[in-house]
């Protein structure tokens, strides 16, 4: 992207950004005034809508899968965004490195060791319907299993797909970039006019805005919680302040900086410490157990997986299917639009079969490769009594486990500090990503190749982080985010409606639309800005010069 003084003052969408703006800021006082009654609203609401509209989440995931997964493997993959001739901007590495840490990379660490635990131990009663013996054989197969449902192709194609559709509308068709106009192919170009644009560009910003804040803010307690358990650092206002401030800085100075010295720069940083992370615990860690665990878990997950992708609680019951699988997959819609829109504005000149080569399949096998390093590991360990990380969790907390897992690592001296900062990095990483692009929703005629005001950026980062501190120092603690986390989660159920119509545009334009055959073609990879591919350009020049 580049930033100039056409940019800076292009106008505001003022029906987007004041709405986003005062409910974001209003939820926060609420919190802080009164969080218990928030909490208690939002959880109706949110529980509500996971117990009678779950079948909906469940159809529209497996939709969503097998149509991306169509999309990748026939002719519509050689569709390019911006045309035949369109340069792809970054090389294949980087472009992965944006798009895993601005994806769910915090979670992976997070979850790595607790959820599957947390199924193995039946903590939360997950395997009570299933009628599996807690800390059976069984118990680790499922857990092995499930979090490879969780985790892996079928969220990753709820993000693809936002992407695909915005991008190709964007790039191909010469739409707005925003949300309402990936909708143009039901509805028309008034879509992106008016009430309708504002109503659905809203409820896509403040999904985004209140899912950050609260995962912020449940960050802060999670990092505080390692370093106290790790050096000794008591919790409170004070640490929590000074860690969102860190994270708070580092996010909006990397949004400010662009894409390109910022995001760029932060996201490869954060992949090569995950990439790091992987290649030591392998070999740390029982090797062949998790090596059998990988296969044991994709062999059970892929025994259950229509079973599971169709329940919406009445087989696996709600404490494991409406308060893990909805749950997640409502976070997974609420963030997508908004996720699709930062996938599509850094792949212009990338086929649609790239795409989702990168923003699908990658991700979602890195994440399996993930939680059978950690989650493998993490099982072996409770099972021969090298830690008791269940008896941790259920002690203090879903997230608690790390750090006992962590603890139990050779070198944990070492590991500890590290995924600390790793944490840090990759929270900021997923908001800098994230204020560019709520920025850009906000501002009339944005494009991909130029930044949004640097001011609405700060505003946005500063906003973020300051609402996170307040609710984790004066809310309650790690709980006190629950009002805005649900409310958060309330504003994934409205955005609900909004993918939906976003996956009929999909189906439409790429199944239907006689006018997209038009646009697949086969055509060079170009790359252009990338030092590998000048290079490589240039073995290639001076070995024709040889031969000649």
């Amino acid at each position: 992207m580049k930033e100039t003084d056409t940019t800076q003052k292009k106008p505001l969408k003022m029906g987007v950004f004041i709405p986003s703006f005062v409910i974001t800021g209003g939820a926060a006082i609420l919190g802080l005034v009164n969080n218990e009654w928030l909490t208690s609203a939002t959880y109706t609401v949110f529980e509500w809508s996971l117990k009678n509209f779950a079948w909906l989440y469940q159809l529209v995931a497996m939709f969503t899968l097998v149509m991306i997964a169509i999309m990748c493997f026939s002719r519509i993959g050689k569709i390019r965004f911006g045309g035949p001739k369109a340069k792809a901007k970054y090389s294949f590495a980087s472009w992965f490195a944006m798009i895993l840490t601005a994806g769910i990379a915090t979670g992976l660490i997070t979850y790595g060791a607790n959820e599957p635990l947390i199924y193995y131990g039946n903590i939360y009663g997950e395997l009570t319907a299933s009628g599996i013996q807690p800390g059976s054989p069984e118990a680790s197969f499922f857990a092995m299993g499930r979090v490879f449902y969780n985790w892996s192709f079928i969220p990753y194609a709820m993000y693809a797909l936002s992407g695909v559709i915005i991008g190709y509308l964007y790039y191909n068709r010469g739409q707005e970039l925003s949300v309402s106009g990936s909708l143009t192919p039901l509805f028309g170009p008034k879509v992106t006019q008016g009430l309708a644009r504002d109503v659905i560009d809203t409820l896509s910003v403040l999904a985004i805005v209140l899912g950050l804040a609260s995962s912020l803010g449940a960050g802060l307690a999670l990092i505080g919680s390692g370093l106290q358990s790790a050096y000794g650092i008591a919790q409170g206002p004070v640490l929590w302040f000074v860690l969102a401030a860190v994270i708070t800085a580092a996010f909006t100075i990397s949004s400010v900086q662009g894409i390109d010295k910022g995001i760029k720069w932060l996201a490869d940083l954060t992949s090569k410490i995950f990439y790091a992370l992987v290649a030591a615990l392998i070999l740390i860690g029982p090797t062949l157990y998790i090596l059998n665990m990988m296969n044991v878990g994709m062999g059970y997950w892929l025994d259950h997986f229509w079973s599971w992708g169709l329940d919406p609680y009445v087989m696996g019951g709600e404490a494991l299917v409406t308060w893990w699988t909805m749950y997640d997959w409502a976070i997974w819609i609420a963030y997508a639009p908004l996720m699709g829109i930062f996938f599509a504005i850094i792949s212009y000149g990338r086929t649609i079969r790239q795409f989702l080569v990168v923003n699908w399949i990658a991700p979602a096998v890195f994440s399996i490769v993930w939680f059978s390093i950690w989650g493998a590991t993490a099982l072996e360990w409770q099972a021969t009594g090298v830690a008791d990380m269940v008896s941790v969790i259920q002690q203090n907390g879903a997230v608690a486990g790390m750090w006992e897992f962590l603890k139990h690592i050779p070198l944990s001296a070492v590991f500890i500090p590290i995924v600390i900062v790793t944490l840090i990095a990759e929270y900021a990483n997923t908001a800098n990503g994230m204020a560019t692009t709520i920025s850009s929703i906000c501002t009339k005629g944005a494009r991909h190749d130029e930044e949004p005001a640097t001011w609405l950026k700060i505003l946005w980062g500063v906003t973020i982080g300051v609402i996170s501190a307040i609710m984790v120092a004066f809310g309650g603690g790690e709980q006190g985010v629950d009002g805005v986390k649900y409310l958060a989660a309330c504003g994934g159920f409205a955005v609900l409606f909004v993918f939906v119509l976003q996956v009929a545009s999909t189906f439409k334009v790429f199944f239907l639309d006689k006018e997209t055959k038009k646009d697949i073609v086969d055509s060079e990879d170009l790359i252009e800005g990338s030092e590998e591919t000048d290079q490589e350009a240039g073995k290639e020049q001076s070995r024709a010069e040889a031969l000649s």
